[in-house]
């Protein structure tokens, strides 16, 4: 005979497994609270985090750093190069800076602001020297800024100069031609479309474009002529755009010597403890950097017109 209570057993049963059910529930959504508070912590703290304003480190040799293409979005942008050089030259402890350069150049007028402010902060600061430090590459832009310092060191197998301007792009017309493509384009200036890649080359265009070209690279010139003095060796092939090791660039009178960071801070600036005012991303924001900004300005290069740039 069936137990009569069989069917509030089960309900107990239902019941208890039911609350069971919820208090794990409850703990799994504790959890993950918690959980996402901790991320959000971690990602505000990264935000916030202090930033290399003014570092008071007792007698030192300040480091800045020119890494990457010269760019007014990138690591290597005026903005931050600048600003990093003025904490530096006022850090009271300040004894000398150095400027490591690993880059292989970039855009004529980021280089030039760094160079014009080098220019300014050394007048205001005439007894702090400055020096330039190659490590792989110091080429068109990178040199460009190198010349402002007071000497250049490299290693043997450095790669320096590249003394020179580039504007490049595409051209387009015959594989639209073949494609069936046809380009349509309205302006409201007879060179408002000027170097359309998606056009044939005009001529009077072309020669505007050398003109500036030549006008740049001949401020590029004058920078170095003036930075280097009567150490530069100038040959023809000097300014033609080509670069040479290490090693050679000293016999060019291109840079002054062999020397490492730590080289230069120790026996030429005479204060060995480095501190490192470069401005650097935190997480965060190297993070939105990788997946958006970057990105963004990726696919838009195929569309913009050409540019001059120094390497």
């Amino acid at each position: 005979m069936a137990d009569p209570n069989w069917e509030r057993e089960v309900l107990e049963k239902l019941a208890a497994s039911s609350l069971r059910e919820q208090r794990r529930a409850r703990r799994w959504g504790i959890f993950f609270k918690l959980l996402g508070f901790g991320y959000l912590t971690i990602f505000l703290l990264l935000i916030i985090s202090p930033r290399l304003d003014e570092v008071s480190s007792g007698r030192h040799t300040a480091l800045v750093e020119v890494v990457g293409v010269i760019d007014s979005k990138g690591d290597a942008s005026a903005d931050r190069v600048t600003g990093a050089l003025q904490s530096a030259f006022k850090d009271k402890n300040t004894q000398g800076v150095i400027l490591r350069i690993n880059s292989p150049g970039g855009s004529p007028v980021q280089a030039g602001i760094i160079y014009d402010e080098i220019k300014r902060l050394r007048g205001l600061y005439p007894s702090i020297p400055m020096y330039a430090v190659v490590e792989d590459l110091c080429a068109s832009g990178g040199y460009y800024i190198a010349a402002a310092a007071d000497k250049i060191y490299v290693d043997k197998a450095s790669i320096v100069g590249s003394i020179g301007v580039i504007m490049d792009g595409w051209g387009f017309t015959g594989t639209m031609e073949k494609l069936g493509i046809e380009r349509r384009v309205l302006t409201s200036g007879d060179n408002k479309d000027f170097l359309d890649p998606f056009s044939p080359q005009d001529e009077k265009q072309k020669q505007h474009a050398l003109t500036m070209l030549k006008e740049i690279h001949q401020q590029f010139i004058d920078v170095v002529r003036k930075g280097r003095g009567k150490r530069l060796k100038e040959s023809a092939d000097t300014f033609s755009g080509l670069m040479w090791t290490g090693a050679k660039s000293i016999e060019l009178g291109l840079s002054d010597g062999f020397g490492s960071v730590d080289y230069v801070a120790r026996e030429i600036i005479k204060a060995e403890d480095i501190v490192d005012y470069t401005q650097k991303d935190n997480l965060a924001e190297r993070f939105a950097k990788r997946f958006g900004a970057t990105m963004a300005r990726s696919l838009a290069g195929w569309l913009v017109q050409p540019e001059a740039r120094l390497r």
